[in-house]
């Protein structure tokens, strides 16, 4: 009896719940009716105003079609009542000629005709000359010809009907399909569940990572999105929006996302010299030119503070490969260093020098060898790039007040072959931010 009476109440309990949500359901429909009638009265009001203002707007384009027919009826008739006014003036002409020469006929006089007959029949042609052809000629039809092409309208007037007058809904981010991946971000979103409205695109929008503006990273039909080359160790903020021909629909809820603290790269296959050869993924180069050629890692700095290391596989010979960062457009086929759009540290076996725009500069002993890794440390913070070689600093800080895009970079020929190794952590000995870097000398 015990269990039965536990087993009802347990079914008491989910038939309470439902009849729970069956009340609330109950409510939601009846604010649905309260809506339906308010939106119909609106939507009629609409429908009203609109044809309202078809109806203007054709009774504009008649009084401007009437002008026109008005001007015509009074050109037409102008310029039949000057040919009216012409042509009675020249039969008044006409007429008072003909009589006088039959008055002239009339007189017993032969002397005096012969005087003036020659003068008159002068004149009697003349004036019969002036009635050439086409001056008994209407100059002006009684007809209108103006035609009121009414096709086009009629026929959009009977295809007049409703069409989707409402913007689109904002739209929901998947969250379960949102990610990071490095300097990368993927979007995923989709239209409400119970939104009929047409979509025809999505605009996507990411601020700076810093808290700034936001600004278009994508637009089309698609509903999931990568972006790419963001700043490593920062915060982005994203939303997007839909739209159709009746314009733009609100913003999604603003996603925030975090991009990796340690960067992760490789070398650039795509825009390496052609005499740069790249293997184990992309991470060891060597080159087949007796010349120093230059590659540049995949992915771009602006911010934070980054350091990778790249041992030295192969040492031939003493060349005097250069390590360090470059803008997108350097030099590929000379000296890393050689031209202002790289800062770099070129060694042999016994010394090394910082060089940029091709001035050599601060000369420290301390080479490498097979085996020996190079660091590179670039600090956005403070705006400086420094070098080390064995896990020592190589000299002090070897270029300040960098600012802007910057890619690793290193040249060599093809006596050395390195080995790169990005995402590693600063180095205990350096704090970022700080004026002064521990051990180092500015």
């Amino acid at each position: 009896t015990v269990v039965c009476n536990g087993q009802l109440s347990q079914a008491l309990n989910v038939l309470s719940d439902r009849a729970t949500e069956a009340k609330e359901f109950l409510v939601q429909l009846r604010n649905m009716v309260q809506h339906i009638q308010e939106n119909g009265v609106e939507f009629e009001a609409c429908l009203v105003a609109q044809c309202d203002a078809l109806i203007e707007a054709l009774n504009r384009r008649k009084a401007q079609l009437l002008s026109r027919v008005t001007k015509e009826h009074e050109h037409k008739l102008s310029v039949v009542r000057d040919q009216i006014s012409h042509c009675t003036v020249k039969l008044r002409q006409t007429t008072g000629l003909m009589e006088y020469c039959l008055e002239v006929i009339k007189e017993n006089d032969p002397s005096g005709f012969l005087q003036i007959s020659d003068a008159l029949i002068r004149r009697v042609h003349m004036t019969e000359n002036q009635w050439g052809k086409g001056s008994l000629t209407p100059r002006m039809s009684s007809d209108f010809d103006l035609t009121l092409d009414s096709g086009p309208l009629l026929q959009t007037i009977h295809q007049l009907d409703f069409v989707q007058m409402k913007v689109p809904a904002a739209p929901i981010l998947q969250l379960e399909e949102c990610c990071t991946q490095t300097n990368s971000t993927t979007l995923s979103w989709k239209q409400p569940p119970l939104s009929t409205i047409a979509v025809d695109g999505y605009i996507l929008e990411l601020d700076d990572g810093n808290g700034g503006q936001f600004r278009e990273v994508y637009v089309g039909t698609e509903m999931i999105c990568t972006v790419d080359g963001l700043h490593f160790n920062s915060t982005y903020k994203s939303r997007v929006k839909a739209f159709n021909s009746s314009g733009v629909g609100q913003y999604s809820k603003t996603l925030v996302m975090q991009t990796s603290e340690i960067a992760w790269f490789t070398f650039d296959t795509a825009s390496a010299h052609p005499d740069i050869i790249l293997s184990n993924d992309n991470l060891t180069v060597t080159c087949n030119s007796y010349d120093d050629r230059v590659v540049m890692g995949n992915t771009g700095f602006s911010r934070g503070v980054h350091y990778w290391e790249m041992t030295i596989d192969r040492y031939d010979n003493h060349p005097d490969p250069a390590f360090g960062i470059a803008r997108a457009d350097v030099m590929k086929d000379v000296m890393l260093g050689k031209d202002d759009k790289a800062w770099a540290m070129y060694v042999d076996n016994n010394r090394s020098w910082f060089m940029h725009n091709n001035s050599h500069t601060n000369r420290t002993d301390g080479g490498i060898s097979k085996g020996a890794t190079v660091g590179v440390l670039l600090d956005f913070s403070r705006g400086i790039l420094l070098f080390l070689i064995n896990d020592e600093q190589q000299g002090p800080v070897a270029f300040n007040t960098l600012e802007g895009m910057y890619y690793p970079a290193i040249s060599l020929n093809r006596n050395v072959q390195v080995t790169l190794h990005s995402g590693l952590p600063i180095p205990d000995f350096y704090t970022p931010g700080e004026s002064e870097a521990a051990g180092s000398v500015c």
